[in-house]
């Protein structure tokens, strides 16, 4: 069972959501009403999947969606928004979410669409879907930036380029070993990185072992 939170400053639509997919066997763990709660919250519980709404008190749908992403990169968001303005949907991938669904959708289609979330898949309503790709192809043609890590990712980056373990960081940042190694993997991955020892040379040539 798909273990989700759901995420939206409207009460009658949150509790709504809620309850709709309880009864479609969607186990509901938590609700939150604004983007901090939902990042506390998220922390607290650890949901498989966050349905999380864009335009939020507190802090952005956007802004939570990347504070969720850093803090638990085995939890996946996905927005459910009544926007289809293309600088929304752009601003939540950006942020780390796996999908945009527009509040239009119907039930199944969200039920499909975070079972599918879950299963680590890209979901978006029609024509939201090209609008992605485009914009990747478009940063692709541009050239090669500099990959940009969270501030997570290069505080384990630093501690690894000083040449400690995964346990000893996860020790030294209050972290479980777990989430260190996702860490270690989401910079490997965005660096273009195939071990530690590369992870560990690319730190060092940019200065990342020194005393702060």
């Amino acid at each position: 069972m798909v273990r989700v939170m759901v995420v939206d400053d409207h009460p009658i639509w949150r509790e709504g959501v809620a309850r709709d997919l309880t009864e479609r066997d969607i186990e509901i763990v938590a609700t939150a009403p604004d983007g901090a709660a939902a990042v506390r919250i998220a922390r607290a519980v650890r949901p498989d999947v966050v349905l999380m709404d864009l335009q939020l008190p507190e802090l952005s749908g956007a802004e939570a969606t990347a504070a969720i992403r850093e803090a638990l990169p085995d939890t996946r968001v996905l927005v459910l928004s009544a926007s289809t303005e293309h600088g929304h949907v752009l601003e939540a991938v950006r942020a780390g979410a796996s999908g945009y669904l527009v509040k239009s959708a119907g039930m199944e289609e969200l039920v499909d669409a975070i079972d599918r979330t879950a299963r680590g898949q890209a979901v978006f309503s029609p024509g939201l879907a090209g609008l992605v790709l485009g914009e990747y192809r478009r940063l692709e043609s541009e050239g090669p930036d500099e990959p940009r890590l969270t501030p997570r990712e290069t505080e384990v980056l630093r501690l690894v380029a000083k040449g400690l373990t995964a346990r000893a960081i996860a020790t030294r940042l209050t972290l479980s070993h777990r989430t260190v190694e996702n860490h270690v993997q989401n910079s490997l991955r965005k660096l273009q990185l195939t071990n530690r020892v590369e992870l560990t040379r690319y730190a060092i040539e940019r200065g990342l072992d020194a005393d702060e």
